[in-house]
């Protein structure tokens, strides 16, 4: 059927009330003269053909190849982004842009762009990000050839099971760069990463500050480009993916792996304080040292976990925590000195025992199989007290609100 509404070119899009533009689809662009044509074409007859009033923006990341030439002989919007990276290609293009209702999608033909009304209905429902899934877990579809095989089966459906376990994430594939959301949503999100994180570090933070993320079951068709392989490089953007996973979550970096330490250390200490023999293993003083070494490390974990929060808190890189804030209520700088001091002079008078103990034996050979047992605990109490002390004040300080 025959539809009235027309797409706009860029002079008129310049021209128009930005109030009357409700879809913006950005294309970040890096030499994609290959499929570029494609692509907008398919937008635009996407938003014609569904009576939405709607404008095409590429984000150019500095081509050579012409891209720039082929948008705008097609009547979209170029904007010219300087500053390297996949995300900051989008910050520049999502800046640029003046529908309420975002369309993010890659210019490489392996998205449907004449999908985008799918994603326009959900956010039109109260929806603040739309999630493409290709995945089958999510009711997508992989066509042969699109997705290699480590990343279809290992890399993305990793990803995405570690960012519902870890953020309570609704999606089943975190990197599927075909999506929607309000410009409310992005505004509030801040975004700070500039490389292939950005998909990423939108759905973690969406997730985190409980907007309300729908998914829309996509098809991923092979990329056609053949000028040049794909931007994105396996490993490298693996690593930074984890890296923004563990940088996002203080738990499961410094937190959890703390408390399984300290867990440690204690049962070290609970075998070696009175020299348990199992299966004919003598867990003696240095069984107690290696305990230590393990509370004290342990301790330092958690210690950074939760100074990590407090300044991710105080940088608007996290949300508010109930259960950070009820802690402090109960820890606050002044008890944290008393337990850190109480911590130190039980350690320091641990140790002046075996100093005593040193001098009744008339500053000679000592059995070290006992004497360590007053020692080694006594080092760790003033350690772990000191260590307490220093972290509630830097902990009072990162709690202080910047003007």
């Amino acid at each position: 059927m025959e539809t009235n509404v027309k797409f706009m070119d860029a002079d008129e899009q310049l021209k128009v009330n930005k109030a009357s533009i409700e879809v913006s689809v950005v294309m970040p662009c890096l030499n994609e003269a290959d499929t570029l044509q494609i692509c907008i074409e398919k937008a635009q007859k996407a938003l014609r053909d569904n009576g939405i009033v709607g404008e095409i923006i590429v984000a150019d990341n500095g081509s050579t190849d012409g891209s720039p030439l082929i948008a705008k002989s097609l009547n979209a919007r170029v904007v010219h982004v300087e500053a390297k990276g996949y995300g900051s290609a989008l910050m520049g293009g999502i800046a640029a842009a003046r529908g309420e209702f975002i369309i993010m999608a890659d210019a490489d033909d392996s998205y449907d762009l004449l999908e985008i009304p799918k994603f326009i209905e959900k956010l039109r429902a109260g929806s603040e990000l739309i999630q493409g899934c290709r995945l089958p877990s999510g009711g997508g579809r992989v066509m042969p050839g699109a997705m290699p095989l480590s990343h279809r089966w290992l890399g993305n459906p990793i990803f995405s099971i570690l960012g519902r376990h870890m953020f309570w994430s609704p999606v089943h594939d975190v990197y599927c760069g075909l999506r929607a959301f309000t410009r409310t949503f992005y505004n509030s999100l801040d975004q700070r990463c500039t490389g292939m994180e950005f998909a990423t570090e939108m759905i973690i933070k969406g997730s985190i500050y409980g907007a309300k993320i729908a998914e829309v079951p996509i098809t991923l068709w092979p990329d056609g480009r053949k000028s040049h392989p794909p931007h994105l490089r396996t490993l490298r953007d693996g690593w930074r993916t984890l890296r923004f996973y563990l940088t996002y979550s203080p738990r499961w970096l410094f937190v959890y792996p703390g408390l399984a330490i300290i867990l440690l250390g204690i049962l070290g200490y609970g075998v070696a304080l009175p020299g348990v023999m199992i299966h004919r293993v003598t867990f003696d003083a240095h069984t107690l040292l290696f305990a230590s070494l393990a509370i004290l490390l342990g301790s330092q974990s958690v210690h950074f976990g939760v100074l990590t929060k407090l300044f991710a808190v105080g940088e608007g890189l996290l949300p508010e925590d109930p259960r950070l804030t009820r802690f402090f209520k109960i820890i606050n700088l002044e008890r944290g000195l008393l337990i850190g001091t109480v911590s130190f002079l039980i350690g320091m008078g641990l140790l002046l025992a075996a100093i005593y103990r040193w001098r009744v034996n008339g500053f000679g050979q000592l059995n070290y199989s006992q004497t360590m047992r007053w020692v080694i605990p006594g080092v760790t109490a003033t350690v772990l007290g000191f260590q307490t002390v220093l972290n509630s004040f830097f902990a009072s300080i990162l709690m202080m609100r910047r003007r």
